[in-house]
């Protein structure tokens, strides 16, 4: 099926799509997995496909979601990228880096400026790999409507996440300096694409953990304390409705 036709694939994943052409998929990884990667991944003719994710949760989720899809040659696999002996001696015709730079850091903190000097390595020759990331970042108040609301999504994922108990996200942006840092390490040439789909994701993950509060009497009576006096409201409601009006996201190559 076309790329432009498959139901529910993000722009940035058929946009990855167009970058990759004619070139066969072969093995694939999914370095930091999810349940969209992983419905998209397996649209691709791939031979097989190794998906890594810290989260137990996460298996289980793409588990009932992926159902008999998933093939005897793929594997879902619970790792964390800071354990050396992860897929040790292994290497891999496409490697997806989906999000994976701002989210390790719940898994593995302070190591971001680590990841590709951990991740090259896994390349075949001639291999390819993707990385999908925010770019711009919003960091501080912006001026314009549109900019508070992407602002605002980003304040109200990360607050919900130190509510449920998690450490946050910690986005490294190219332009903050993570092309100083990391990517160079990484030889080749990378080219850029914007799309929505980052900014419905965190707004995904901030419903999502906002009704595992709402779920805990104790945990709502906190959340309420702690955020009194914010503007912005934690509700899942809320942030499907703001879905629709803003976004930004990154996909590039090597």
């Amino acid at each position: 099926m076309p790329s432009n036709l498959k139901p529910g694939v993000s722009a940035l994943f058929r946009y990855i799509e167009t970058l990759h052409g004619d070139r066969a998929w072969g093995s694939m990884l999914d370095s930091g997995t999810g349940v969209k990667s992983l419905q998209w991944i397996e649209t691709l003719p791939t031979d097989s496909w190794t998906a890594i994710t810290a989260a137990p949760s996460m298996v289980d989720a793409t588990r009932e979601a992926l159902g008999e899809k998933i093939r005897p040659q793929d594997r879902l696999l619970v790792g964390n990228w800071i354990d050396a002996n992860l897929l040790a001696g292994e290497t891999f015709d496409t490697v997806l880096v989906d999000y994976l730079v701002g989210a390790i850091e719940g898994f593995a903190p302070y190591w971001q400026d680590r990841a590709f000097e951990r991740l090259r390595p896994l390349v075949a020759a001639g291999g390819r790999l993707y990385v999908v990331g925010l770019e711009p970042y919003v960091q501080y108040q912006p001026k314009t409507d549109s900019g508070r609301i992407v602002w605002e999504i980003g304040r109200v994922r990360d607050a919900c996440l130190l509510l449920a108990g998690e450490r946050p996200y910690r986005e490294y942006p190219l332009s903050n300096g993570y092309s100083d840092s990391s990517v160079r390490r990484v030889s080749g040439r990378w080219r850029v694409a914007t799309s929505r789909s980052a900014t419905v994701r965190d707004t995904s993950t901030a419903s999502s953990i906002c009704a595992a509060i709402d779920s805990n009497a104790s945990a709502r009576r906190n959340s309420a304390a702690r955020c009194a006096g914010t503007s912005t409201s934690c509700s899942p409601e809320r942030w499907r409705s703001t879905n629709a009006k803003a976004g930004s996201g990154t996909a590039a190559t090597t």
